[in-house]
């Protein structure tokens, strides 16, 4: 089948957008409430887009509390979402109001980042402390801006957890780190991992 999705329909049971590109990280961030009130918030639209220097961006349908408050306190944290983490990174994924509480929630320790002023998921064996750069609404080729918007940050400071590196490397076998699949409530766990030698010519 082949569709335009502008304007032909797909004619399927389920939008299959998001089950064209998979699986999708999770971009699992906390950030700072100009209260002081901690957010936790899952993002399947979530990369790490560059490596010297390290840069990730997020994005949403929908502008929530995470970007507020990661462009207002100009920082925000990457926590990575693992399998043993599951139930706590789902229901930090509810629509809850302002000044709500995440982790508290989910009744999930958070520990003080390095550099940062949101903190890290305790238990998560990975987090990137970032500083915001930038927010880039997305256009269409048309012109008529679009409803989602990117948001970059620089990550100032990576944390891993001595435990998960194993003959100076991480071992993502201890991680067992999850990802979004396509349609909602559907995901999966790295918990096979194959290795193919690059091709060089």
């Amino acid at each position: 089948m082949d569709y335009d999705p502008r304007s032909e329909p797909h004619n399927l049971a389920h939008d299959p957008t998001t089950s064209l590109v998979v699986p999708r990280p999770i971009g699992w961030i906390s950030s700072l409430s100009p209260d002081g009130v901690v957010n936790l918030a899952p993002y399947s639209y979530f990369n790490l887009i560059a490596s010297q220097p390290p840069f990730v961006m997020f994005s949403s349908n929908t502008r929530k509390h995470t970007q507020n408050y990661s462009q207002a306190g100009g920082e925000f944290v990457f926590n990575l979402a693992t399998y043993d983490l599951r139930t706590e990174m789902n229901i930090s994924g509810g629509e809850y109001p302002e000044g709500v509480s995440e982790p508290d929630l989910a009744k999930l320790a958070m520990a003080p980042s390095r550099f940062v002023k949101p903190p890290r998921v305790a238990r998560s064996p990975i987090a990137l402390e970032c500083l915001y750069t930038q927010t880039v609404p997305l256009v269409s080729s048309t012109g008529k801006k679009q409803k989602y918007e990117v948001v970059f940050g620089e990550v100032v400071n990576v944390h891993i957890d001595d435990a998960v590196i194993v003959n100076g490397m991480i071992d993502m076998s201890r991680i067992r780190p999850i990802a979004r699949l396509g349609y909602r409530g559907d995901y999966t766990v790295v918990d096979h991992i194959f290795e193919m030698k690059r091709v060089s010519v």
